[in-house]
């Protein structure tokens, strides 16, 4: 499966993205992945990979790279300590507001790959990611046909960049797949963004899930 390392030029500097490609002569959909807290790491990579693997250009771009070099991250090492000091600082350096402008120079370098099919791009989010690509999608309603977010937290606050002020525009039809034991997505929360999301007329469906937040990710400790 071949992964092309690139850098995509945003307002903000540089961001160093990997580009997974199927095999075969193309073209294909592409998608967008919105990486977890955890950042760039080898079991993100294989998740972009398996998403590749079902017929699409995947698109991962390291969304801390306003931070500048750090890790990569072992999740489980982490979580055994204060996790919050290690990967609050780089969670500061980005919200779903930046990763929304962002978002608009990974959708330009797209567009100029021979192997992108069609204009509209499919988006999956995990953790702060999940937030991330409904916000892309809710600025860019044109672009974007799918999003996807798994176990995403703070997806409808009182922050001026919280992910469910976005929605107002958005086009894509939505899946939220949250976990029942997850205190950054409580049931008030999860009711305020379906709420948003059926103002909007928006084609979501929700599903909240026996598990613990970060699941989905295999180098988690949960």
């Amino acid at each position: 499966m071949p992964n092309e390392r690139v850098t995509i030029r945003t307002p903000d500097g540089d961001c160093p993205m990997d580009v997974l490609v199927p095999p075969g002569h193309g073209p294909w959909p592409a998608v967008i992945l919105y990486m977890d807290a955890g950042g760039i790491r080898p079991a993100m990579r294989d998740m972009a990979r398996h998403l590749s693997e079902a017929g699409y250009v995947v698109a991962l771009p390291d969304l801390f790279y306003r931070y500048g070099p750090y890790g990569p991250f072992v999740p489980r090492e982490v979580f055994a300590g204060d996790f919050r000091a290690t990967l609050g600082p780089l969670m500061a350096t980005t919200d779903p507001q930046k990763a929304a402008g962002d978002t608009d120079a990974i959708l330009a370098y797209l567009d100029t790959r021979a192997d992108v099919a069609g204009a509209t791009v499919g988006a999956v989010g995990f953790c702060m990611g999940g937030g991330m690509a409904l916000a892309a999608a809710g600025r860019n309603p044109d672009r974007f046909a799918a999003v996807a977010s798994f176990h995403g937290g703070n997806l409808a606050t009182d922050a001026p960049t919280s992910p469910h002020r976005f929605v107002a525009k958005l086009r894509a039809e939505v899946t939220i797949a949250a976990a029942e034991n997850d205190g950054s997505y409580p049931p008030a929360m999860a009711e305020r963004l379906e709420v948003a999301l059926t103002q909007a007329g928006v084609r979501y469906n929700s599903r909240i899930y026996p598990a613990a937040h970060g699941w989905m990710m295999p180098d988690f400790p949960v």
